[in-house]
């Protein structure tokens, strides 16, 4: 009886969304990300993949893990660290122009993100991050 409830509620709730998908005020973005954040979190596995393979310095599989995470759904908290760590390794790679898109994703989506002070000091990526940053 509640799992039909929850499966009614969500059918709802998406039977919504795809009503004001066409509709661009900013409460119903609001109400896309609250949706997303809710119900979008199948690439977590993809993402902490990455991530373990980013801190073993296996950097082209952890850019396919990042980017399966991003597509196949995360909460907006781990799109920003999907996007945060591929802009690192592209930057890494000499790709600043990727690295700098990677970058204006993340923000778009959080736009209050800042990186911890030792990536911030980082002297490839730091003043990518700041230039992209400042330029919002």
């Amino acid at each position: 009886m509640v799992a039909n409830r929850a499966r009614i509620l969500c059918l709802l709730a998406a039977a919504v969304m795809l009503l004001l998908a066409g509709c661009q005020s900013e409460p119903v973005r609001e109400l896309q990300r609250t949706f997303n954040d809710l119900f979008a979190h199948k690439g977590e596995a993809a993402l902490a993949k990455g991530l373990r393979e980013y801190d073993d310095g296996h950097y082209a599989q952890s850019a396919r893990s990042l980017q399966l995470a991003l597509e196949q759904g995360l909460s907006n908290a781990d799109r920003v660290k999907a996007h945060k760590y591929l802009a690192f390794i592209n930057c890494a790679d000499g790709r600043v122009g990727p690295c700098r898109d990677e970058f204006r994703a993340a923000l778009e989506i959080d736009p209050s993100m800042q990186l911890a002070p030792a990536e911030a000091g980082h002297p490839v990526w730091g003043p990518v991050f700041r230039s992209v940053k400042g330029g919002r």
